[in-house]
């Protein structure tokens, strides 16, 4: 799979080149007194090594630019300097109208909608499990040996629950009518299965002193580790809308989350399995092993932000994670996880239009 292209520096000026080429502009960079920090340059950017394209703070790109990237089938997602999703320019929609339609009957029926939410929340809880697993096999005395076993009963009950509703409807306006379903249920196994894998995350990090983590908070992260993980998972949540547009589908109909206006909710469904496996691993990687400090960081209204620099190493480990090879546990050959994504968005397709009896979520050891 091709990287992604991110743009990132302020006041650059990306514009098309050549029929296969962007050409990004840079300006020169000088301090308060007018000394120069940064010479300015330029940079050809071959698409044809570009899977799709993140842009970061203000970055101006020409129309012809714009066009360009439609016509090679390249998304464009916009955020702000700090990771915040604003939007998102995309191709032609798949001409696959039998898939979306699939999709939608499949939204409509909660016995079929709660049994692959079901299976979404299956992958999640499992790869976090393994997260704990894989900590405690390093120490020479275990430490999550509960934690592991409570997450374990949490799946198995999952595992056992019947997705038969009572009473069989549809929903026709969006999630509205959950309460007493199997959909509230799974909801609440989800819930209970990430407050315990997050009430050991502190203790992930071999340092929990200097990154104190006293739980997931989002908006605002109040905390450098909580901002790493918003910043991690909007990179995490483009990554999957990708896949979701390339397999065909309304990204915006969702089975776990609410199919409100305007919110992805497929691609957050598809992101759960791959939340620990990619975001969390990138994140043990950078403070276990002393990239980043505290003075990475920037504080604005309470808020933790990192800077620039930082900033791209952390994009630099975030794509190298992507590109990490792996033994899919389903078709048993190597690939990269950034395959993966794309690999289990179609495997959603073939459930939804009968191809397979059950999803099977992205489970690793």
């Amino acid at each position: 799979m091709m990287p992604t292209l991110y743009l990132t520096e302020d006041r650059a000026l990306v514009r098309r080149d050549t029929e296969d080429c962007l050409l990004v502009q840079v300006p020169e960079q000088r301090g308060e007194g007018g000394s120069l920090l940064a010479a300015s340059y330029k940079k050809r950017i071959p698409l044809v090594k570009v899977h799709d394209v993140v842009v970061m703070g203000e970055v101006t790109m020409t129309a012809s630019a714009l066009h360009l990237l439609l016509e090679k089938n390249i998304e464009i997602h916009f955020m702000t300097s700090y990771g915040k999703f604003k939007g998102r320019l995309s191709p032609e929609m798949s001409k696959n109208s039998l898939l979306r339609m699939a999709q939608h009957r499949t939204h409509n029926d909660l016995s079929k909608r709660s049994e692959l939410a079901r299976r979404f929340v299956i992958g999640k809880l499992s790869n976090q499990r393994t997260m704990l697993q894989r900590s405690d096999r390093r120490r020479d005395t275990p430490l999550f040996s509960q934690e592991i076993e409570q997450m374990a009963i949490l799946i198995r009950q999952l595992a056992d629950l019947s997705t038969e509703a009572v009473v069989t409807r549809t929903l026709l306006n969006g999630d509205s009518g959950i309460e007493g379903t199997p959909l509230e249920t799974i909801l609440g196994l989800e819930g209970a299965g990430s407050a315990l894998y997050f009430s050991c995350f502190g203790k992930l990090l071999t340092d929990p002193q200097q990154w104190p983590f006293a739980g997931r908070v989002r908006r605002p992260p109040t905390d450098p580790v909580n901002a790493l993980l918003s910043f991690g998972y909007a990179l995490l949540t483009s990554q999957v809308a990708s896949a979701v547009q390339v397999a065909g589908f309304d990204q915006y109909i969702g089975y776990l989350h609410s199919s409100t206006y305007g919110r992805p909710a497929l691609a957050l469904d598809l992101m759960e399995e791959f939340r620990p496996i990619i975001v969390d691993s990138v994140l043990f990687t950078l403070l276990n092993n002393r990239m980043l400090t505290l003075s990475d960081f920037h504080v604005e209204l309470g808020a933790y932000r990192l800077k620039k620099e930082p900033r791209k190493l952390f994009l630099t480990k975030f794509e190298e994670r992507l590109n990490e090879e792996m033994t899919h546990p389903i078709f048993g050959y190597k690939t990269k996880y950034r395959r993966c994504i794309e690999l289990q968005a179609r495997l959603v397709a073939k459930y939804l239009t009968g191809e397979i009896n059950e999803y099977p979520p992205l489970i690793v050891r």
